[in-house]
């Protein structure tokens, strides 16, 4: 790996993981950094995922003490299938032949793009119905105690399937997952946010972690840029912490639209 290579990586993954812990979309920023150092697409993808792992799995122990009874019956059926969806999508990144992935570029970063832009008015939505609660009749005993509607088992079948499908996106290449993971868990009926966040990171956490010992299986992570844009992000990460107490995130979410955009429209005309 040529210097000048490491110290751009290393830069590119802490912008990357700065933008991961005060809005997220850090990926928009990493994956095409590796591209621009001439990494294979499928491995440069790969190789992305083992960058930011380490700060998505830090922060599932920030949330350890979240999980509300309800989140850990969840817990166990979309921990069995997102493994599986991590593992299958893996495969299918694997088993894409190079040519074919790069035409795919331009639509998943376009994807994830607009994904992200719309992750508003998502989140709106999911806090709506974490805030929504069924009050008792009145004169029953438990009027007192707030009570929420089940959830029916046919939407929690459709919810378990969607869950699938988002695991197997994760992958295959997962750019803003994380909120996908978040209008499921609310469809599912989950109604605290803090669980619903610590959930969405623990699954994400899990699935990439599969897919990423897939990858290492295949042999197809690029372990020189892996290792240090771990270092880079990790930095990043940290001082992220500190930068999002004193910075709109909005104008840094503006920042990643404007960015996924213009690198979408760069790979549409590489293409």
């Amino acid at each position: 790996m040529l210097l000048h290579h490491s110290v751009f990586l290393f830069l590119a993954a802490f912008l990357a993981g700065t933008i991961n812990s005060v809005a997220g979309g850090g990926s928009f920023i990493s994956f095409p950094a590796l591209l621009f150092t001439g990494i294979p697409p499928i491995a440069a993808n790969a190789t992305n995922t083992v960058a930011v792992w380490p700060g998505t799995l830090a922060s599932t122990v920030a949330y350890r003490n979240a999980f509300t009874p309800e989140a850990r019956r969840l817990l166990l059926p979309l921990i069995g299938l997102g493994i599986l969806g991590g593992i299958f999508g893996a495969h299918v990144l694997l088993h894409t032949p190079q040519a074919t992935f790069v035409r795919l570029i331009p639509w998943l970063l376009l994807g994830a793009t607009l994904l992200f832009l719309f992750s508003g008015r998502i989140t709106v939505w999911v806090r709506s119905r974490t805030g929504r609660q069924s009050i008792a009749p009145l004169g029953d005993s438990s009027a007192s105690q707030p009570t929420r509607a089940k959830t029916p088992v046919a939407l929690i079948a459709l919810g378990l399937l969607f869950e699938l499908g988002i695991a197997m996106y994760i992958g295959y290449f997962g750019a803003g997952a994380g909120i996908l993971f978040l209008s499921l868990l609310a469809i599912l009926g989950l109604e605290n946010i803090h669980a619903m966040n610590g959930m969405k990171t623990l699954l994400v956490s899990i699935v990439n972690g599969v897919a990423i010992v897939t990858f290492i299986v295949a042999r197809v992570i690029v372990w020189p840029q892996a290792i240090v844009m771990i270092f880079g992000a990790a930095a990043g990460g940290y001082t992220g912490a500190h930068f999002a107490q004193k910075v709109n995130p909005e104008y840094i979410r503006r920042l990643i639209i404007v960015v996924g955009f213009a690198m979408s429209i760069y790979f549409f005309i590489r293409r």
